[in-house]
Formats: structure tokens, sequence, C-alpha cells
């Protein structure tokens, strides 16, 4: 039993790597910039109308979910394709912020979200990506 404890730590980390690699997370960068903090999502194949973003307190959550549907036909043969994928990622940051501080910009695939570094915590707020 201890080793699995041992392989869950292992798993869990620091929380910037994935739980497994079946699952599909969003790799994400942190940067800690004097006065703000900076992250930087990879979301291929997602538009920005496409993902969600939320601040509350000092966690920030991604969330990303597309469907597409194809109907093809060709004599006596017919293919339809579905596809969904949804991705999800929460990110503790190390530090205050204020969630009145926060923007977030999308540009082919990648998320960016600068949050402001603050010293009063706030109830949280959902953040438009321009």
């Amino acid at each position: 039993m201890s080793r699995q404890f041992e392989e869950a730590a292992q798993r869990w980390g620091s929380g910037f790597e994935t739980w497994s690699t079946e699952m599909a997370l969003p790799q994400i960068d942190l940067v800690d910039a004097d006065d703000e903090f900076v992250v930087t999502a990879d979301l291929p194949g997602f538009e920005k109308d496409d993902v969600e973003v939320y601040i509350t307190d000092q966690t920030l959550t991604i969330e990303a979910e597309r469907s597409t549907e194809r109907d093809e036909t060709a004599e006596n043969y017919i293919r339809r394709e579905r596809s969904h994928r949804s991705v999800s990622r929460r990110l503790h940051l190390p530090g205050e912020v204020d969630d009145g501080d926060v923007s977030a910009s999308m540009a082919n695939g990648v998320l960016t979200v600068h949050v402001g570094k603050s010293s009063t915590v706030s109830e949280g707020q959902r953040i438009d990506i321009d």
C-alpha cells in the first residue's frame, strides 16, 4: 500500500505535471513577472470561443470544449465522423492575486493570461478572452 502512495505522490508532483500520459491536459507555463503572474497554455485546435477562464482566490481554471460532426456520401459508402474534445486545468497561483487586474488573449491555439498580484483576497470572477 505504501508503494501505491509513493506512485500517487510521484504523479501529483508539483501540480505542473499531467496526471498521466493518457490524460490530455493543456501544457502550462507559469512566470512570476514582478507585479503579475503570466500563464501560457497550449490549446491546439481550440478557438477562443471554445475556452472559458475563471479565477477564484489564487486558483486559475481553464476549460476548453469543442465538438465537430461531418457527413460524407460517395456512391454506396457513407461516412459520419464525430469528434468531441474537452480539457480542463486548474492552477494554484503562488501568491495573492487581484482579480480586477486580469486579462486573457488567445492566438494560434495559445492562451495567455496576465494576473496582477495583490495583497487582498477577492471572491473571484470570470475572465473574457480578447
